[in-house]
């Protein structure tokens, strides 16, 4: 039976030490809250860290936490020490990733130290995986702290279904590029099969810097890479909407809004409930509501801001000063305005219970939503589903996750400080009527997207895109299909062996594809020749003068230029067929045209055939040229016997009737073969492939999408199966 392993950086379940030895509560956040009901399943686990150092416990202790969470809430405790909290958590992960992530770059450390201990700890959390991950079973990761840990797990457990979610926003990718370990964290989130975001802009973010650094792109969302494939999708968290709709409803809830209504003495509340980061934009919603006191003179006495703010990482420096700083502006604002009855400014440093918030939820008319930049911000959602009353409006930042979902809402541009005084004034003028009918549209969009509807659109993401990985890495040469093809081998008669170059014996773009083959490759190719019943051709889009230098002492056939020049082994070269290249003076200048009009682009010639290549030009750029140009070379070559062919990064013009394929066909034809191997790593192998007999053993480098039957990783799993073959 499979089992589903939440993974995060704190337990549903936090640990605290008390006088009585220790209790554990249910941890804050809606992260617990929403993935209850997989939680509640009898075969789930949750992976993370119990709220205790370990080197705060004694053998002794930690054995009893430990065993009380696995034993009474399915609990496998993480051990972090103070070191890796410091290092790790208040390190690199709020020192480095928080900021950046947040579009704070000027606040970002980038120091080496704590990038080793974001590896360790990550490390760490795989160690305690490892004893519980079973091949069929999901293991969702979530946030930022764990970012390499899908990698470490995909390497050791290829068939697991692996899902990820990121709760905070994703860079663009000017800014992420910033980060010297940005390929690292990439890597490590495409071991996933599912990444989730809360919004388009993430996931898009996203797919533009593993375009841009990893040279990976994709097809409706979809990452196609060697050797993986990840679907990346948005999923808007939602919010356990029944909770708050029916809070007005709880005794205790009810006798605190009916204090705050008389503590208010008829004054209309403005509220504003935040944690202490200055990814909060709390400054500027301080001072945006300043500007509404200077403005609109009429509402003095008649409103008053309840500002409820958390404490958090009261031990940071950055975050002591913003305190200092709000601190200010309160007292500035209170002692300016405010009056013998009236305090514009109510201002709480602590947090408040449900029943206290939903209390003020249901009271405010208006909520204050403007951070500078959040994931998601559920406290938006909260508000509007506490108002079951349909009153009540939001003043909503444009780059909050939220702001996607509630475009009813008064969205505004959070440092726009007239723009928000603006928007609260507009707010508190709205009728009864023109706020029930854009909360209407909210209350449908949250009740039926709620917290369960999120985790399982997720989980059911998950198990389709690990479905579709798994129908690819079923194809994975290995086990008895791979020693089928080597018993195969061994008793056939006759031969035929097709030897991709580049990219299949040698890695592609490396420097020995620049230059000869080294050693063992070449006494490999020649021990497979000098068997009599083998036939090998080596296949290549190289030159067939460069291919004849390198390989033309072994006994092989050499096909050369695509297909275009074949030898047979001890033979000579010879054409496919007499081509006539005219057609390169009409389309050389377009193609020399889109290179000077493209960075990073080039044109890549050969005897028969022109290539615009666009590995190395800005992603997006390069993907409108090639349109363009596909377009104009098609309406140019239309009445003339070329075909124009994308792969991977380039476009190439050539003779329509050549190809690997059709120069296969000399040697199909030549003999009764009872054994066919082909390998291959590219777009121009799938012609090969196409031409083979069904019972041919076909094999492409890389999980991708082909005709050929079988995968193999790379060129040294390649090597090593042709080492097998004897």
């Amino acid at each position: 039976m499979s089992k589903i392993i939440l993974v995060s950086n704190r337990l549903s379940v936090s640990a605290q030490r008390t006088s009585d030895g220790f209790s554990y509560n249910p941890s804050v956040g809606g992260l617990a809250t929403g993935l209850s009901s997989f939680f509640s399943r009898s075969d789930s686990l949750w992976v993370g860290w119990s709220g205790l150092a370990d080197d705060t416990l004694t053998p002794e202790e930690r054995e009893e936490v430990t065993s009380t969470l696995k034993n009474e809430h399915k609990s496998i405790a993480v051990s972090l020490t103070s070191h890796d909290l410091d290092t790790f958590y208040y390190g690199f992960c709020n020192k480095a990733i928080w900021p950046l992530f947040h579009y704070f770059p000027t606040y970002v450390d980038y120091d080496p130290v704590l990038w080793k201990s974001y590896e360790h700890v990550n490390r760490k959390f795989f160690n305690e995986l490892r004893s519980v991950i079973e091949p069929e079973d999901y293991v969702w990761v979530h946030d930022y702290q764990l970012m390499l840990l899908p990698g470490l797990i995909r390497e050791e457990f290829p068939h697991t279904r692996i899902g990820f979610f990121l709760h905070i926003p994703f860079p663009s990718y000017e800014l992420f590029r910033l980060l010297p370990w940005r390929s690292d964290i990439l890597n490590g989130l495409l071991g996933s099969d599912l990444i989730g975001f809360h919004t388009y802009d993430y996931a898009r973010h996203f797919l533009s810097s593993v375009r841009r650094l990893l040279g990976m792109d994709n097809n409706l969302g979809t990452i196609q890479g060697p050797n993986r494939m990840t679907k990346v999708d948005v999923f808007p968290m939602g919010i356990d909407y029944e909770k708050y709709a029916s809070s007005s409803e709880i005794p205790e809830v009810q006798k605190e809004i009916e204090q705050i209504r008389s503590s208010a003495r008829g004054r209309r509340v403005i509220f504003s409930v935040d944690r202490l980061d200055y990814s909060k934009g709390i400054p500027n919603r301080i001072q945006a509501y300043q500007r509404f006191l200077e403005r609109y003179k009429e509402y003095h006495g008649k409103v008053e801001l309840i500002m409820i703010v958390a404490p958090s990482r009261t031990e940071v420096e950055r975050y002591k000063e913003l305190k200092r700083e709000l601190d200010e502006l309160v007292s500035t604002i209170n002692s300016t305005y405010g009056t013998i009855d009236w305090t514009p400014i109510l201002y709480f440093y602590r947090t408040f219970p449900f029943q206290q918030l939903t209390a003020i939820y249901r009271v405010a008319e208006v909520l204050l939503v403007t951070p500078v930049r959040d994931g998601m911000n559920l406290i938006a959602k909260e508000y509007v589903a506490a108002r079951s009353d349909y009153r009540g409006t939001v003043v909503l930042s444009e780059t909050a996750g939220a702001a996607r979902e509630m475009s009813e809402s008064l969205i505004v541009n959070p440092s726009d400080m007239d723009g928000i005084a603006e928007a609260i004034r507009t707010a508190l003028e709205l009728t009864p009527e023109q706020q029930e009918q854009n909360n209407t549209r909210i209350h449908r969009r949250l009740s039926r997207y709620d917290v369960q509807f999120w985790a399982h659109d997720f989980m059911d993401k998950l198990e389709h895109a690990g479905q579709s990985r798994a129908s690819l890495d079923n194809r994975r040469l290995r086990g008895e299909k791979r020693s089928e093809l080597v018993r195969d081998y061994r008793n056939a008669r006759r031969r035929l062996l097709f030897l991709n170059y580049d990219g299949t014996l040698v890695e592609l773009g490396s420097e020995q594809a620049k230059g000869k083959p080294d050693a063992d490759l070449l006494n490999t190719i020649e021990r497979l020749a000098s068997d009599q019943r083998n036939e090998v051709v080596i296949v290549s889009s190289r030159s067939k003068d460069e291919l004849d230098s390198w390989l033309g002492h072994l006994d092989v056939g050499l096909v050369a230029g695509y297909g275009v020049w074949i030898k047979a082994r001890n033979g000579d070269w010879d054409l496919i067929e007499q081509l006539n290249n005219d057609w390169m003076d009409s389309i050389r200048p377009i193609l020399e045209r889109y290179a000077d009009r493209t960075p990073g682009s080039r044109i890549e010639e050969s005897e028969y055939s022109l290539a615009w290549s666009y590995r190395k030009a800005e992603p997006e750029l390069g993907s409108v040229r090639v349109s363009e140009l596909r377009d104009a070379l098609l309406s140019l070559t239309g009445n003339l016997n070329l075909a124009v062919i994308e792969g991977h990064r380039i476009l190439e013009v050539k003779n329509g009737d050549i190809s690997k394929g059709r120069a296969a066909l000399r040697w199909l034809h030549q003999d009764d073969w009872d054994y066919i191997l082909a390998i291959g790593d590219d777009w121009t192998d799938e012609e090969l492939f196409a031409v083979l007999p069904p019972e041919s053993w076909s094999i492409k480098v890389g999980i991708d999408m082909s005709r050929a039957h079988w995968f193999l990783k790379n060129e040294q799993h390649v090597r090593k199966l042709l080492s097998e073959l004897e």
